[in-house]
C-alpha cells in the first residue's frame, strides 16, 4: 500500500471511530444511551410551535427525528462525506424516498438494467403506477445512459458494483451527465460500503444504503440511510420519511451505530478472504465464470480500480449445468449459510433466479446477466480455507 493510501486509511478509520463514538452529555457515558421515546415534552407553546415551524432546533416525535437516530444519521454523514443524512426502516425505504424526494407524477428516471430485485419491482412496477417513467440501460455503457435522457429526466439512479452482476457504473461520468442535464444522481453504495467507495467524493448528490448489510454487519438489523446535501435530506425527512412513515427504531439506531464500529477491520478481512475465495473459484473445472472487481480478468478492473479502495466481499460465480447444478452445490453447503442478505459476520450464499431475483422476469433477467446457474456470495469472516473447503465439497455435487 502506497503511503498516500495507508495515510488516507488511517484517516478514515479515525473518522470512523471518533463518529461512531459519542459521550452522553447527561452523565458522560462514553456510549450514547437509546433514547426509547416516542415524543418529547416542549418547555412551552412557543417552543413547540418554533420547532414544528423549523425556527428551532430540537426534536418534537420520532417519526421525523430522535437523539439515537441522529447519532447514526450524523455518523454516516461523516464517513460519506455529506453534509447531513436520514436513517430508515430499511433500504427500500431510503431508496424509494430519494427517488419520491427527486422526482414527480409527468417525470422520468433512469435506472441500470441490472439491479436489486425489489428495487426493480419499485421502479417499473410502483413508480410507473405513480406516473413517473423509467428507461433501464446498461449500467456499463455511458453512451447509453446519455442517449436515455430526456427533457423531463429528473433522477439518474445506480448501483455499484450492481447486484448480483458486479457490473459497475463510471461514477465521475454519472455524475457529470447529471449535472450536464439537471438531474439528481443516486447511488445505491450498499455492495461496497463508505469504507471502500465514496460516490458523494466523486460528484454524486445522494447515497443510499441498505444499512441491514455492511453497515450493521451483524445480521441483526433491517435498516436503510441516505446521505446528500442538507437541503435534500431535509426534505427527505419533512416529506417521504415523515408521510409515508418508514421509520427507523431507537434501539436498531444504536445497533447500526455499534456495528459501524467494526466496518473498517469487518471489510478488510472479508475481502481478503474474498479474494482468495473468487481465485480458488476462478481455477474450479465446474465454474464457468466469476464475477469480482478484484480478479485480474475482471472486464472493469481499471474502473474498479480507479473509483474503489478495494474490491469487496461480494462475488458471483457461473456453474455449469444451469438451476439443476446450482441448487445441487447450494444443498450440500454447511458451512456456508443458504440465506439472502449480505454483509453478515457469516459467509451467505444464495441463487438470485430463484430468490433476490425471483420476481424479475425472466426476460429481464436474461438482460441483467442473470443466468439459471449464476450463485451470489458475501464472503465472512471465517476462515478463507475453510469457506473454499465447503465450496469444493459443495461442488463436487455438481
Amino acid at each position: 500500500m502506497a503511503a498516500e493510501e495507508h495515510s488516507q486509511r488511517e484517516a478514515f478509520n479515525t473518522r470512523l471511530i471518533r463518529a461512531t463514538t459519542s459521550t452522553c452529555p447527561l452523565t458522560g457515558a462514553g456510549v450514547a444511551p437509546i433514547y426509547a421515546s416516542s415524543t418529547f415534552i416542549f418547555d412551552n407553546w412557543e417552543q413547540g410551535a418554533g420547532r414544528f415551524a423549523g425556527a428551532q432546533r430540537g426534536f418534537v416525535y420520532t417519526r421525523v427525528g430522535n437523539p439515537t437516530q441522529q447519532v447514526f444519521e450524523q455518523a454516516m454523514a461523516v464517513l460519506e462525506e455529506g453534509e447531513a443524512a436520514v436513517a430508515f426502516a430499511s433500504g427500500m425505504g431510503a431508496i424509494a424516498a430519494a427517488v419520491l424526494t427527486a422526482a414527480r407524477a409527468g417525470d422520468h428516471v433512469v435506472c441500470p438494467t441490472t439491479i436489486y430485485g425489489s428495487t426493480f419491482d419499485l421502479f417499473h412496477n410502483y413508480f410507473r403506477r405513480l406516473g413517473v417513467e423509467v428507461t433501464a440501460v446498461p449500467a456499463d455503457d455511458p453512451a447509453a445512459w446519455r442517449a436515455a435522457v430526456r427533457p423531463n429526466t429528473r433522477v439518474l439512479y445506480t448501483e455499484t458494483p450492481a447486484n448480483p452482476t458486479m457490473v459497475l457504473t463510471d461514477l465521475r461520468e454519472f455524475a457529470a451527465l447529471g449535472r450536464e442535464v439537471g438531474a439528481v444522481t443516486i447511488v445505491d453504495n450498499t455492495f461496497a460500503s463508505p469504507y471502500l467507495q465514496r460516490p458523494l467524493t466523486l460528484g454524486v448528490d445522494v447515497v443510499v444504503h441498505s444499512a441491514t448489510k455492511y453497515i450493521s454487519g451483524h445480521g441483526d438489523v433491517v435498516a436503510g440511510v441516505l446521505v446528500g446535501r442538507e437541503e435534500f435530506c431535509l426534505q427527505a425527512r419533512q416529506g417521504a420519511l415523515k408521510d409515508l412513515g418508514a421509520v427507523i427504531s431507537p434501539f436498531d439506531a444504536w445497533l447500526l451505530t455499534r456495528g459501524l464500529k467494526t466496518l473498517a477491520v469487518r471489510m478488510e478481512r472479508q475481502q481478503a478472504n474474498a479474494g482468495r475465495v473468487a481465485r480458488f473459484l476462478a481455477q474450479h473445472p465446474k465454474v464457468t465464470a466469476v464475477h469480482y472487481p478484484g480478479l485480474d480478468n475482471f472486464a472493469q478492473r481499471d474502473l474498479a480500480d480507479g473509483q474503489m479502495d478495494g474490491p469487496g466481499a461480494m462475488l458471483s460465480f457461473e456453474v455449469a449445468g444451469g438451476r439443476d447444478a446450482a441448487a445441487a452445490a447450494l444443498n450440500r453447503v454447511r458451512l456456508c449459510r443458504l440465506a439472502v442478505s449480505l454483509g453478515d459476520v457469516t459467509t451467505l450464499i444464495q441463487h438470485p433466479a430463484s430468490m433476490t431475483h425471483g420476481s424479475v422476469p425472466p426476460q429481464n433477467r436474461e438482460a441483467m446477466g442473470i443466468s439459471e446457474g449464476l450463485i451470489r456470495l458475501s464472503v465472512g469472516l471465517e476462515d478463507a480455507d475453510d469457506i473454499i473447503g465447503d465450496l469444493e465439497q459443495a461442488l463436487a455435487a455438481v
